[in-house]
Parts: C-alpha cells; structure tokens; sequence
C-alpha cells in the first residue's frame, strides 16, 4: 500500500515553474530524463533535483531500463490536492462587472430615511 503523501509536499513541489513545466510534458508520455532536460537552460544535475521532488511528492515515478532512466507520470498523486481544492468550489465566482453596476447604482441612490 502507498503511502499518503502531505499536501504541503505536493503543492510545495508544484510551486515551482519548472515542475508543473515537467509534469506538462510527462502529459503527453514517459519520457527520458535526458528528454525531459533538453527544453531547459540548466544542468542535468539541476533537472535531476526537480525530478527528486516530483518523485518524493509522488507526482512522478522513475524507473530505470538499461542505462536510461525514465520518467512517468503518477496523475493519482494530484487527486488529494484536487479534492482539497474542490472543497473551495461551492463559491460563485464573483462578477465583478456585475458588482461595479450595483455599486454605482447604490451610490448614485439618494440616501434612504430611516
């Protein structure tokens, strides 16, 4: 059985641009840590580090195949953070331009007598 991993380590590794940037492109297949490296201006050692994060975080597995070492998205890994955030949902959204009418309508209104 997996372990359940704290929010705080999710939304701490998706904080980052560069792994949500990551974990687009594992959107589209596994790929290759030297793929996943090649779009961005910094080391392979530093790539390295973000890949240690999304794994620890769950968000990602790594398996090794010969000498090449894989990466793989672990979508399952976002659904405890998914449905912390849809706890928020059952707000409207607010229209603000909506509200800016109503605004100007109250303070336009003559002051009512109480």
């Amino acid at each position: 059985m997996k372990r359940a991993i704290p929010l705080d380590t999710v939304f701490s590794a998706l904080a980052d641009p560069t792994r949500r940037h990551i974990l687009t492109m594992l959107l589209e297949d596994d790929m290759a840590v030297t793929d996943v490296a090649e779009p961005f201006e910094m080391s392979l050692a530093a790539i390295s580090k973000h890949l240690g994060v999304l794994s620890r975080a769950g968000l990602i597995s790594q398996e090794r195949r010969g000498r090449v070492t894989w990466c793989k998205l672990e979508p399952g890994a976002m659904k405890a953070a998914s449905v912390w955030m849809q706890g928020f949902g059952q707000f409207e959204p607010v229209d603000l331009d909506a509200f800016e009418t109503f605004l100007a309508r109250e303070l336009d209104a003559p002051p009512e007598d109480d």
